[in-house]
């Protein structure tokens, strides 16, 4: 099964004290042979064209990986959480050792906070409108033949380009977001580059940690599942060293599902209002409103303690740039749907159900998919354990769509943190293939791998359960 209801996964036994010399010392050094990994992962090549050695090395970082989650599920205690809390730290801190590796997004933040501090609406211009000209440097707008490197974009200027991915089209992402650019430009020193992102996503990730520490021990369950995110190769590469937004809205969606009650729909709302993705969570929030003697006026009750605060947060936040930009807040957000196959199932969009659909019915079938699935969270999931319902549809829709971008999939490996259901991991995995695979077909062969890994788990959960039951 793919959720179960009830009080959840009780905590693992430990021994009480001891030292660990045995797992502990195993443990630790996966954990340094991992931070080992990361440093050549991050330093292997700043946006060369070339990612075959940053490739191997991120591949090795993720076995590294899954040995020492497991090893240290070995340890004792006190001795595993002083390991978990050590990690946390060390892990991320290897993205602040080079500049951002796989993705050119963050050039974009730096520019949208630069904009917002003149005062102008990050929605109002593109990059290379000539009207932002003033606000232009050297480092974001290269000329000569800087603009001979790789990753760099024409503007309109003869002997000039850009860093920015897409100068041409307005900023796409959500208002919070644009405000979290906007403070980290404030914050940040004259002069300063990428590394002030890179610094708030580094504190980001480590806040996420200690709300998922805090959210398994009010739970009663073992806070060494902290490590599923605390330790993940995905979150140093792309929360800390590509600087990518998403982990805000991810330490958002883990307050509002595993550390607080009141308070949660406004959470969820602003962690949507930072990128879209966490509004795959909704339905977990809403777990078993649809189940069976639940009375009307209780679902609707329930149902509008999510979603109305969600809702009145997304507007109020859009609010301020609608005023200043019209319908322009949307940015390039239809156009990025098409330009990335969403709406026609175009490039590498739906490759799982374009094996067994026509190309055109894939949009339609995900949709269905996924309504399906949320359907079901909302009648048969653990209400007390929203983040497995928020899990199953996230990780469902990711399969469903297959997205070709890894650092959507940070939401995956917090909701794995908190669930315990290791096997969802293949989705961020599968995004990464997707995103740096050479061939075309690498991200749907990786998509299928975690889709049979899903399943593979929820077989084993569910006859260990059985098993479980027929002794009892």
């Amino acid at each position: 099964m793919l959720w179960r209801r009830g009080g959840g996964t009780a905590p693992r036994r430990r021994a009480a004290g001891g030292v660990p010399w045995g797992w502990g010392v195993g443990a630790g050094a996966l954990l340094l042979g991992l931070v080992g990994a990361l440093v050549l992962t991050v330093t292997a090549g700043s946006l060369t064209g070339d990612f075959s050695r940053h490739i191997r090395w991120y591949a090795v970082s993720w076995v590294l990986f899954a040995a020492a989650v497991w090893a240290v599920r070995k340890v004792p205690g006190r001795w595993a959480v002083f390991l978990l809390v050590a990690g946390a730290v060390v892990v991320p801190a290897t993205g602040l050792l080079a500049p951002p590796t796989t993705s050119t997004d963050s050039h974009r933040y730096v520019w949208d906070g630069r904009v917002q501090a003149a005062g102008i609406s990050p929605y109002a211009h593109a990059p290379g409108d000539p009207a932002l000209a003033p606000l232009r440097d050297p480092w974001l707008f290269p000329r000569g033949t800087a603009c001979h490197h790789p990753y760099r974009y024409p503007v309109h200027d003869p002997d000039g380009c850009t860093r920015i991915n897409r100068p041409a089209v307005h900023t796409i992402y959500p208002p919070l977001a644009e405000a979290y650019f906007l403070v980290v430009h404030l914050l940040s020193p004259d002069a300063s580059r990428h590394e002030a992102l890179q610094a708030g996503g580094a504190l980001l990730a480590a806040g996420t940690s200690l709300a998922l520490l805090a959210a398994l021990r009010r739970r009663g369950r073992d806070p060494v599942m902290a490590a599923c995110w605390a330790w993940c190769p995905a979150v140093p590469l792309e929360a800390v060293n590509n600087a990518h937004v998403d982990v805000l809205g991810v330490l958002l969606t883990v307050l509002a599902l595993g550390v607080v009650t009141r308070g949660r729909g406004a959470l969820l709302g602003a962690a949507i209002a930072v990128k879209f993705v966490p509004a795959l969570a909704v339905p977990g929030a809403l777990s078993g409103l649809l189940a069976g003697g639940v009375p009307l006026r209780r679902r609707v009750r329930d149902a509008a303690a999510i979603l109305v605060p969600a809702a009145l947060v997304v507007a109020l936040a859009y609010l301020p740039y609608a005023l200043t930009s019209g319908g322009s807040v949307l940015g390039y957000l239809s156009g990025y749907l098409d330009e990335e196959g969403y709406a026609s199932s175009g490039g590498t969009r739906y490759a799982l159900l374009r094996l067994l659909l026509p190309d055109a019915a894939a949009p339609a079938a995900a949709l269905a998919v996924l309504t399906v699935t949320a359907l079901l969270v909302l009648r048969r999931a653990d209400p007390d354990r929203p983040w497995q319902g928020a899990l199953v549809v996230t990780g469902v829709a990711f399969l469903a769509v297959t997205p070709g971008y890894p650092w959507y999939a940070l939401l995956v490996v917090a909701l794995v943190a908190l669930d315990g259901r290791w096997e969802w991991l293949g989705v961020p995995l599968a995004g990464a293939a997707a995103y740096l695979g050479i061939q075309q077909d690498v991200g749907t062969v990786a998509y299928a791998l975690a889709a049979i890994a899903v399943v593979t788990g929820a077989v084993v959960r569910r006859s260990r359960s059985s098993k479980l039951l027929e002794r009892g």
